[in-house]
């Protein structure tokens, strides 16, 4: 495949994009009725009816036509092939005839040809396109007008009455999910050519809740429609403060603080504690607009009965010139305690930081199913991997569980972490699984990470 990148080119709002882009740099993709527009190096379409459209500009702006051996005729699947439409169709005709012309097995066929892979698809063009090319072996793939929402670029607005949303679908949305699945599985680098990616998402953790963070890495990578650079922070060593008051209370609680020098005090970064499980695209909350503020972080309803927690952040580091050698320095003159720099965020100005993001962002022990987007297991004697009384364990449970069956979580791995104590030895049990070998003995012996933290 060459050196270069893949570039996307469909026809979303951000394809607007394109007019500051090189397209050299980049082998390109155009989703149906871009390749009226451009010189392509493929140009992908499932409906038939797209090559009617386009068929004065094929020949000429696209090397090769790649399409489903079964093609869509007005968004149906059909049983005609690929070579009966060629034979009927002069512009398919000459492609087949110079060998430009590139067929694949869709999923959306009854039957399949060959033995070439069977590509995925669903919903729409350009999710099919990107499991297309990862199939093929591409792992980097960018995008321009592979979006969300229900319109077209201001370039395609004479289409919008005849082919937007022309499959019944309310918005582009659902291709998401598609795409999220095929960066997971195939390990490949996604992400719009307009947004700083990948995602750089840090999470504070220690080793008894490693478990949980992979958890939430799964989930997280289940529903992100962009690659996510998931960082755990686990135990980070930092200098201690000399007042014990002032320590802090976990191996992660100041880790948050070294995020921004990480990268040189540039660009974004997302900050999460390990005790969380995501329902959405964290990609919404990447693109939250930041306006003056240096950090965004999530106000709790009065009616939760909970404080603001520093917990779920997105954070501009060029805003941010936090050294921790010096924050521990000033811990230890006095000039702010304990509290205030994790309760109070006195680190930064008042009017820097805004309580903007949504509560649902970071739900303190509420689950609202179809609301929620990222739920906080904060409570620890509750937590679900160390006990099943948690009343929203259930998610926690299904997401561990679909984790094992793609083995993004290995059997191995729960069982080492139930034999380290920190997991409930029941935890297989409850996902239907064998239990560890040795569960009798870990069963008896077993003592919550949480109460191992206040005995020492």
């Amino acid at each position: 495949m060459g050196r270069k990148p893949w570039l996307i080119l469909g026809k979303g709002p951000s394809y607007e994009y394109v007019r500051s882009v090189a397209l050299d740099d980049f082998y390109t993709c155009a989703l149906n009725h871009v390749v009226r527009q451009h010189r392509v190096d493929v140009a992908h379409a499932i409906d038939i009816d797209v090559v009617e459209h386009c068929k004065d500009v094929l020949e000429s702006n696209a090397r090769y036509l790649l399409m489903p051996y079964y093609p869509h005729v007005r968004n149906v699947p059909t049983r005609r092939t690929i070579e009966e439409f060629a034979d009927e169709m002069p512009v398919l005709r000459s492609l087949r005839d110079q060998g430009r012309l590139v067929w694949y097995n869709l999923s959306t066929a009854k039957t399949q040809v060959g033995s070439s892979p069977v590509v995925t698809g669903k919903f729409f063009s350009g999710e099919t396109a990107i499991n297309l090319l990862a199939t093929c072996g591409v792992k980097t793939i960018r995008s321009l007008g592979v979006d969300g929402g229900s319109s077209y670029a201001p370039t395609y607005e004479d289409l919008a009455a005849t082919t937007l949303l022309a499959n019944g679908r309310t918005s582009f949305e659902r291709q998401f999910e598609r795409i999220a699945s095929t960066i997971r599985k195939h390990g490949i680098f996604y992400a719009p050519l307009h947004k700083q990616a990948p995602i750089r998402l840090f999470v504070g953790t220690d080793s008894t809740q490693r478990l949980a963070a992979r958890v939430l890495e799964y989930s997280i990578k289940c529903h992100s429609s962009m690659s996510v650079d998931f960082v755990p922070m686990c135990d980070v060593p930092v200098p201690l403060p000399r007042d014990p008051r002032n320590r802090p209370r976990t191996g992660f609680s100041f880790a948050r603080f070294l995020i921004p020098s990480l990268f040189g005090y540039q660009g974004r970064a997302i900050y999460l504690d390990a005790d969380m499980l995501v329902f959405d695209d964290i990609s919404k909350l990447w693109d939250l607009p930041l306006g003056e503020a240096g950090v965004l972080c999530a106000e709790q309803p009065t009616d939760k009965g909970r404080i603001r927690q520093y917990s779920v952040l997105l954070l501009d580091c060029a805003r941010l010139p936090w050294r921790i050698e010096e924050i521990v320095r000033s811990l230890d003159d006095g000039r702010y305690d304990y509290a205030r720099l994790m309760h109070d965020f006195c680190l930064v100005e008042p009017e820097r930081v805004s309580a903007s993001l949504p509560f649902e962002w970071n739900s303190l022990e509420f689950h609202d199913p179809g609301r929620t987007c990222l739920l906080h297991y904060t409570d620890m004697p509750t937590q679900p991997w160390v006990s099943p009384r948690n009343k929203h364990g259930e998610p926690w449970y299904r997401t561990l569980y679909a984790a094992l069956g793609e083995r993004f979580i290995t059997k191995q791995e729960l069982y080492r972490e139930i034999e380290q104590g920190n997991v409930m030895p029941d935890l297989p049990q409850r996902l239907g699984i064998s239990p560890h070998p040795d569960y009798a003995r870990l069963a008896r012996n077993f003592v919550p990470p949480y109460r191992r933290l206040v005995q020492s």
